[in-house]
């Protein structure tokens, strides 16, 4: 911690000294290993010489943005690199995703059964209201961590087949391909931000309140017709997502 201890804050010029101290704190946390612990509140209150509020924001807003991890009576720790997600770019199952990744990734169905289309779900899915669908909820995970929790919704009468498949093992996209005939042709997703209730928060292995990224998205075959309507929350603090933009 010696090349932490090392920097001081500037304290002559318009800088937020929280800011500051955030910056100096993401420089150490890039250059050394996930999982080790900085220093505490009162380490780096003495050290800078700033009071313990404004060391907590600097931390709180690290913590906020996936870098740092609180752990009760331990202390707070540096996290692990986010996984660098492609989900909105390419049309891709998260399997061969994280794959190409070097990750090993692993599915728990956690139910599949057939509901009524309420009026959200059947227009997404341009099907009538009370419309048989299919909900499949999961929950996949990298290297044996949990990364998404994701429900689906498809439409009952064109990809009931997948009922008897096993969605843990296999991926959804091929089977409504192989097994349902279904041609993909891309996918409509939006991205918003949002905090983990307690059941997701349960299920993604972090805190009530932690960061989630939260995704929708509406797959359609080559015909335009709407065949998946997928709820998507990622752990905010293992996911990050690139866009890449073109020039008109």
């Amino acid at each position: 911690m010696s090349d932490l201890f090392s920097k001081t804050l500037n304290k002559d010029i318009p800088i937020p000294y929280y800011y500051q101290l955030k910056e100096i704190l993401l420089d150490y946390i890039t250059k050394n290993p996930d999982n080790q612990q900085i220093p505490t509140e009162v380490e780096l209150s003495e050290h800078f010489g700033i009071s313990r509020p404004t060391v907590r924001q600097a931390i709180n807003e690290l913590v906020f943005e996936g870098y740092l991890q609180r752990y009760k009576g331990k202390g707070t720790f540096i996290t692990k690199p986010k996984i660098n997600q492609s989900f909105l770019q390419v049309l891709d199952s998260f399997n061969n995703e994280m794959r190409k990744k070097g990750l090993t990734p692993s599915t728990k169905v956690l139910g599949m059964k057939v509901v009524k289309s309420d009026k959200s779900i059947s227009e997404m899915l341009k099907i009538p209201i009370d419309s048989d669908v299919i909900q499949l909820r999961r929950l996949r995970s990298a290297n044996d961590e949990p990364i998404v929790y994701v429900v689906t919704y498809l439409p009952y009468d064109k990809c009931h087949p997948i009922m008897d498949k096993d969605l843990e093992s296999e991926s959804m996209y091929d089977l409504l391909r192989t097994v349902c005939g279904c041609e993909l042709l891309k996918a409509v997703r939006t991205l918003e931000a949002t905090i983990a209730g307690e059941y997701e928060a349960k299920l993604l292995s972090v805190e009530k309140g932690a960061p989630i990224q939260y995704i929708r998205s509406v797959t359609y075959l080559t015909d335009e017709t709407p065949i998946e309507y997928s709820l998507a929350r990622y752990r905010g603090d293992r996911s990050q997502f690139t866009f890449e933009l073109g020039i008109r």
